[in-house]
C-alpha cells in the first residue's frame, strides 16, 4: 500500500429522489463533516430545508451513520463498483423541535371526571 487512500465518489439523495454534493471524497471524512458541507450546499429551492446538521440523518444501506465515524468506519462499500457506478447515500431531513414550544391545553376548560 502507498498510505495515500483513494477518494470515494458520493452522491446524496434527497427525499424527493434529486441528488446533492456529487463528488470524490476522502475515505478518512466524517460523517458530521459531510452534514455540515449539506446544509452549506443544500438546494434554497426545497420544501424542507436543514437549518442545521443536527436536523439531518445520512443513511446507507439501510444503517443510520454516526457523526463520528468515517466512510472507512461506517463500511461505505466503494472500489467494487462496476464502471461508471456512484455510491449514494440517502439524506432525511428532520428538523429538531423547539424545547421552547408553549404546550397547548387540549381543553380549555377545566374538566373533573367523576
Amino acid at each position: 500500500m502507498s498510505g495515500e487512500e483513494e477518494p470515494i465518489e458520493l452522491k446524496f439523495r434527497v427525499y424527493d429522489g434529486t441528488d446533492i454534493g456529487h463528488n470524490h471524497y476522502a475515505a478518512s471524512t466524517t460523517i458530521a463533516t459531510f452534514k455540515e458541507m449539506l446544509v452549506a450546499e443544500w438546494p434554497r429551492d426545497k420544501e424542507v430545508i436543514p437549518k442545521v446538521a443536527n436536523d439531518m440523518k445520512l443513511i446507507y444501506a439501510g444503517k443510520v451513520l454516526e457523526n463520528n465515524n468515517t466512510l472507512a468506519e461506517s463500511r461505505i462499500v466503494f472500489g467494487e463498483l462496476p464502471p461508471g457506478g456512484v455510491t449514494i447515500i440517502h439524506v432525511v431531513v428532520q428538523p429538531s423541535v423547539s424545547k421552547e414550544m408553549p404546550k397547548k391545553n387540549m381543553c380549555p376548560c377545566t374538566c373533573t371526571i367523576m
